[in-house]
C-alpha cells in the first residue's frame, strides 16, 4: 500500500472512531492489536492488513466503506499487527472474534470466509436477514465443496423460528445436507454431522401440536435425535466451536422431554466450552439457557447472577438482539421480584420502540416479539389485578390468536376467570383436557409445566368462587396426576417470558379444591422455599393460599394463625399494587372479623 492510500485508509478511520465515540485504546481491545500499531495506521505510517481492515470496519459499523479504502493486498503479510496479550479468563467481542477466526488458515477459500464473518458480525448485531443473505452468498461461493454449503446451512440454521412451529425451509437445508455428507469420511465431515444433526432434532422439537408439526416427524424424533447427537458428541475428538453448537440446539431439542436438572447440566457444559471457544454467539446462547435453567429448578438467586453476567456480556457486545434478550430477563424478574413500575416502564415503554426496530430489520420473526411481550403484558396485568384490561384493551386477540400454543389456551381460561367469566373458564378447562387426552398428549416437561399450572389457577378461581363441583371433579384429579409426574421447580413460561410461579403451589390449589386441607398446607410450605427472600408477589399469594386451607379446617384453634396470614397477605398486596389479591384477602377478613361500629356520639340533653 502506497503512503496516499494508507492515509486516505488511516484518516477515514479515525474520523469514524472519533464520530463513533471511540478512543484508540477502546477501538484496539474491539480488533485485538495494539494501542500504537493502530495509531501508526491512522498516521499513515504503516499499512492496514485485509483482516485488521475488516475488524475496524465491523467495530466502527462502517458497512463495507471503510474496508473499501484498504485496497487488495498482495500475498504480503510481513507486516502483521501485533497481537494484544489477552488473558484466558476474557471473552473476546464479536468484532474480536471476527478478525481472530479471519486470521486462522482459510479452510474453504479467502472469500467464503469473508461472507461468513460478515454474516457472524450482522447476527451478533441483531440484523439477522443482512447476515441470511451474507450466509446465502457464502453458500452459493462454496458450491463445488459439500462441506462449505455445510458450513453455511448450519449458520443459517442458527437464526430464530416463530415459537411453537417448524421451520419448513431449514429442514429442508438441514436433511438435504445429512444426506449429502453421510459417506464422506474424516473429521470434518463428521463434526459437521453432528452440527447438522443437532440443529435438526431442535427444529423439528419446536413443533407443538399437530398442526404445526412436520408431516410424519413430531417433536418425540427431534428428542430422539438430540439424544443421539450427543451421544455422538461424547466420542471425543470435535472441536470446542463444535461441541458448543451440538450443546446449544440438543438442549434445546430436549427442553421439553428431559427434567429441568438434566437441561441444567447441559447449559452449564455450555458455558464452560463457550469460554474455551471465546465465541461471543455460544456465550450469549450459554448465559441465557443457564439462566432459563436455573429459574425452572427454583435457583432464583443463581439465576439473578447470570443475568447480571449476560448484561456485561450483552454490553461489550453492544448487539441490539442482546440488549432485547437482556431487557426480557429483566423484566422477568422484575415482575418475579413485584418491581411492577420497572416493569411497565419497559413494557410499555422502550420495548415498543425496540421491537418495531427488530421487526423493521427483520432481526427475529416478529411473532417471536409478538408473543414475548404480549406474555409480560399479560402476567403484569395479572398481578395487580387489571385483567379486565386485556379484553378491553384488545389484546385478548393476540392471546387467541396464538391458540395452537396450549399454554395460550390455559392462559385465556384463566384470563376469563379472573374477570368472572367463570362458565367460559369452566368451559376452557375442559376443553383443553379433552383436546389432550386429559394431558395425556402433553410433552413431560418444558412448556407443558406452566401449562398445567395455570389451569390449577383456573380450578382455585372455581373452587373459590363456587358451583362448579362436577367440573372440579372431572378436571382436578387428572391436573394433579399430571403435575405431579413432573418434578417441583418454578413454571416458566416461554423461553423465557414469565415464572408462573412454584409447582409446589398449583399442587397445593389443586388439592385445596379437592378439599384436602391438610395436602394442600404441606405443598404451601414446600413451595414458600423457593419464594420467600425472593418474589413478594408469589409470598402474599402463598400466604393468602395457607390462610383459606386454615379457613376450611374445622379445627377453630387455627383462626388466629389464619388471620394473620391473610393480613400479611394483604399488606403484600397493597405494597406492590396487587388489587384483586388486595380485595379477596379484605373480603375473607371481613367474614373472620366483622369491622367494630364506628361509636356513635351520644345526643346531647
Amino acid at each position: 500500500m502506497d503512503d496516499m492510500e494508507s492515509g486516505r485508509f488511516g484518516r477515514e478511520l479515525r474520523r469514524r472512531r472519533l464520530a463513533a465515540g471511540l478512543s484508540l485504546a477502546d477501538l484496539a481491545g474491539l480488533v485485538h492489536c495494539s494501542r500504537g500499531y493502530l495509531s501508526r495506521i491512522e498516521n499513515g505510517h504503516r499499512r492496514v492488513t485485509r483482516e485488521l481492515a475488516e475488524g475496524c470496519d465491523d467495530a466502527l459499523d462502517a458497512k463495507g466503506q471503510l474496508l473499501d479504502l484498504a485496497p487488495e493486498l498482495r500475498g504480503d503479510t510481513a507486516d502483521v499487527p501485533p497481537a494484544r496479550a489477552s488473558s484466558a479468563r476474557r471473552t473476546s467481542s464479536p468484532r474480536t472474534a471476527a478478525v481472530a477466526t479471519a486470521a486462522q488458515p482459510s479452510r474453504y477459500g479467502a472469500e467464503f470466509d469473508r461472507l461468513l464473518h460478515r454474516g457472524d458480525t450482522s447476527y451478533l448485531a441483531g440484523r439477522m436477514e443482512e447476515a441470511d443473505a451474507y450466509y446465502r452468498q457464502a453458500y452459493q461461493w462454496g458450491a463445488d465443496n459439500p462441506d462449505a454449503q455445510a458450513v453455511a446451512v448450519v449458520r443459517r440454521a442458527r437464526r430464530w423460528s416463530d415459537p411453537g412451529r417448524v421451520d419448513h425451509e431449514l429442514l429442508h437445508l438441514v436433511r438435504e445436507f445429512l444426506a449429502a455428507l453421510r459417506t464422506l469420511e474424516g473429521g470434518e465431515a463428521a463434526g459437521l454431522r453432528l452440527r447438522l444433526g443437532a440443529h435438526l432434532a431442535k427444529k423439528l422439537s419446536m413443533s407443538v401440536s399437530e398442526d404445526t408439526a412436520w408431516p410424519g416427524a413430531g417433536p418425540e424424533r427431534g428428542a430422539d435425535l438430540a439424544r443421539r447427537t450427543l451421544e455422538g458428541l461424547a466420542t471425543g475428538g470435535q472441536d470446542d466451536e463444535t461441541r458448543c453448537e451440538v450443546l446449544t440446539e440438543c438442549r434445546w431439542g430436549l427442553y421439553d422431554f428431559v427434567p429441568a436438572i438434566e437441561s441444567l447440566t447441559i447449559s452449564l457444559r455450555l458455558r464452560d466450552c463457550a469460554l474455551r471457544a471465546r465465541s461471543p454467539y455460544f456465550l450469549g446462547e450459554s448465559l441465557v439457557a443457564l439462566a432459563i435453567d436455573q429459574l425452572r429448578v427454583g435457583r432464583v438467586h443463581g439465576a439473578t447472577g447470570t443475568v447480571a453476567e449476560h448484561r456485561r456480556h450483552a454490553a461489550r457486545t453492544r448487539s441490539t438482539l442482546a440488549r432485547w434478550q437482556q431487557c426480557t430477563l429483566d423484566t422477568l424478574l422484575d415482575l418475579w421480584c413485584g418491581r411492577f413500575d420497572s416493569a411497565t416502564d419497559w413494557i410499555f415503554g422502550e420495548s415498543r420502540e425496540l421491537v418495531a426496530g427488530l421487526e423493521a430489520d427483520l432481526a427475529v420473526p416478529a411473532d417471536t416479539l409478538l408473543q414475548t411481550r404480549l406474555g409480560q403484558v399479560y402476567w403484569l396485568l395479572r398481578e395487580q389485578g387489571r385483567m379486565a384490561e386485556l379484553f378491553s384493551s384488545g389484546l385478548a386477540d393476540g392471546v387467541e390468536r396464538h391458540g395452537y400454543f396450549p399454554v395460550w389456551r390455559a392462559g385465556f381460561a384463566l384470563a376469563r376467570c379472573e374477570v368472572g367469566d367463570h362458565d367460559e373458564a369452566a368451559d376452557r378447562l375442559l376443553a383443553f383436557l379433552r383436546e389432550t387426552g386429559d394431558c395425556a398428549s402433553l410433552p413431560p416437561h418444558g412448556w407443558s409445566v406452566p401449562a398445567l399450572v395455570l389451569l390449577a389457577e383456573v380450578c382455585a378461581g372455581l373452587d373459590a368462587h363456587g358451583g362448579y363441583g362436577a367440573e372440579l371433579a372431572r378436571a382436578v384429579p387428572v391436573l394433579r396426576e399430571a403435575l405431579a409426574r413432573r418434578p417441583a421447580g418454578i413454571a416458566l413460561a416461554g423461553w423465557p417470558v414469565v415464572l408462573v410461579g412454584p409447582t409446589e403451589r398449583a399442587m397445593g390449589l389443586l388439592a385445596l379444591a379437592e378439599g384436602d386441607t391438610a395436602t394442600a398446607l404441606g405443598h404451601f410450605h414446600q413451595a414458600e422455599r423457593l419464594v420467600v427472600g425472593s418474589s413478594p408477589p408469589q409470598t402474599a399469594r402463598l400466604r393468602a393460599d395457607e390462610a383459606r386451607a386454615l379457613l376450611r379446617q374445622e379445627d377453630r384453634a387455627r383462626r388466629p394463625e389464619a388471620v394473620g396470614l391473610l393480613r400479611a397477605a394483604l399488606a403484600g398486596a397493597e405494597t406492590h399494587g396487587m388489587r384483586r389479591l388486595a380485595a379477596e384477602c379484605r373480603d375473607l377478613l371481613a367474614a373472620e372479623a366483622p369491622p367494630v361500629p364506628e361509636p356513635q356520639p351520644r345526643p346531647r340533653p
